[in-house]
């Protein structure tokens, strides 16, 4: 399905519209690094312009920015807002109940246990993230709730709940990452850092791409 830009809109060739500036995904992130120096973000979208799907950006001990998705047209999406190095399309299952999250795939065993709720924000206007909640997120947990990526892709990150990762392991290729840590290097494929302390945080994420896409 082509989107075409006219405006301040994209219209699907389709009956249906598609704002730019109002392109929303609802679901889960999952933060995690590891003591070998691996680290990775898992996403769990229930809610999206390319329905239910999940992906994993990888941080290597290398310092590799590697995207892992189940198949081309995740990648796509995901690529279109984010930079990597790799991007490895093919056989990935990722689930998330907001408490325990598993990803698979890849040579990849990954599972991640979440602790009692830690808060719970309603739903609030953008502008409220972009001027209050922005800065009051980074001195708190050392995240940015609002920015532009380097590809021109702007984006508002709205918290709903979060929990603490408090158990959880992962193996590649059968052999054991070793225990969980907090990240020891930035990631790097967006504007904005996991929160300092490894979490399950469900968002919503609205999305404003200053470009027509493919979906």
């Amino acid at each position: 399905m082509t989107l075409v830009q006219c405006g301040w809109l994209v219209r699907l060739e389709s009956p249906t519209l598609l704002y730019v500036d109002d392109v929303r995904i609802k679901g889960s992130i999952s933060s995690v690094g590891f003591s070998d120096g691996n680290r990775f973000v898992i996403g769990h979208w229930e809610d999206s312009p390319i329905g239910e799907f999940g992906d994993v950006m990888w941080g290597t001990p290398k310092g590799e920015k590697i995207l892992l998705a189940e198949n081309d047209r995740i990648a796509n999406f995901v690529s279109a807002i984010y930079d990597f190095d790799e991007i490895r399309v093919g056989d990935l299952t990722v689930k998330s109940d907001g408490q325990m999250t598993r990803a698979t795939g890849f040579g990849l065993d990954i599972n991640l246990n979440g602790g009692m709720v830690r808060g719970f924000i309603p739903s609030r206007p953008l502008l409220f993230t972009r001027f209050i909640e922005n800065p009051i997120a980074g001195i708190s947990m050392g995240v940015k709730t609002f920015g532009t990526s380097s590809r021109g892709v702007m984006e508002w990150y709205q918290a709903c709940k979060w929990r603490r990762v408090i158990s959880g392991n992962a193996l590649l290729n059968g052999i054991s990452l070793g225990p969980i840590c907090s990240f020891d290097k930035p990631l790097g494929v967006g504007f904005s850092e996991p929160p300092r302390k490894l979490a399950i945080v469900d968002l919503q994420v609205t999305i404003r791409f200053p470009f027509p896409i493919t979906l």
